[in-house]
């Protein structure tokens, strides 16, 4: 009997795996990991390049004792797992045993971050121009996003947005991460924010900070 297996695109991918988009497009070129035979159909189009939760595995891993392992090692690895698909740890080498067991549960826990948002963010037709929001009010995903990539503190996005909970900044995070905008993006300012208060920060080892210690 043919099972369906769950796929998910480059971006849902680094999105779990916590792997930058750059380095997933970059080990499926290098056949680190393979994607699934042709073009995939799912809702909302077609997956060209889709992967399997194994390949989000192999993502993880490659990357996560690629300072430990070498490539050729780090493959071997790879074909121990697959012969051994129930083993909660594969010895490395002779000083190094991977946990296998806790990479997948961090990455199961990761897909049940992307599966709630998934269920918790849409478009609403006639709210917010189309932007994706949290479904049943007008808060805007990418702007929340936006905002605490820019620096804004959690807190003050809080206050921003009475009804926001940690929880669901929490969701913004990985759902943006999982279908990041095109283009260039927009700043707070571009769109139609106005930051209220700044405060400047001098970094340890600036040189301002031994001027303003002389002058004390």
């Amino acid at each position: 009997m043919n099972t369906l297996i769950r796929i998910y695109t480059p971006a849902e991918a680094a999105a779990v795996s916590g792997i930058g988009i750059k380095a997933v497009h970059n080990a499926i070129d290098k056949r680190i990991v393979d994607t699934v035979p042709s073009a995939t159909r799912r809702a909302g189009g077609i997956v060209r390049r889709a992967l399997t939760g194994e390949d989000l595995l192999r993502l993880k891993l490659w990357y996560g004792v690629g300072a430990t392992l070498p490539a050729d090692r780090r493959r071997r690895l790879f074909e121990e797992i697959k012969a051994a698909p129930t083993a909660k740890t594969v010895r490395a080498d002779d000083l190094l045993i991977v946990d296998i067991a806790e990479a997948r549960k961090q990455l199961k826990a990761r897909i049940v971050d992307l599966d709630e948002a998934e269920a918790a963010i849409g478009r609403v037709k006639g709210v917010m121009g189309g932007e994706p929001v949290f479904k049943g009010s007008r808060i805007p995903v990418r702007m929340i996003a936006t905002m605490l990539a820019q620096g804004v503190d959690e807190v003050e996005v809080i206050e921003g947005y009475p009804k926001l909970t940690s929880r669901m900044i929490e969701l913004a995070r990985i759902w943006v991460a999982a279908h990041p905008a095109r283009g260039r993006p927009k700043k707070l300012s571009e769109r139609g924010l106005k930051i209220k208060s700044s405060k400047r920060v001098i970094l340890k080892g600036d040189p301002r900070q031994l001027t303003s210690t002389k002058r004390m």
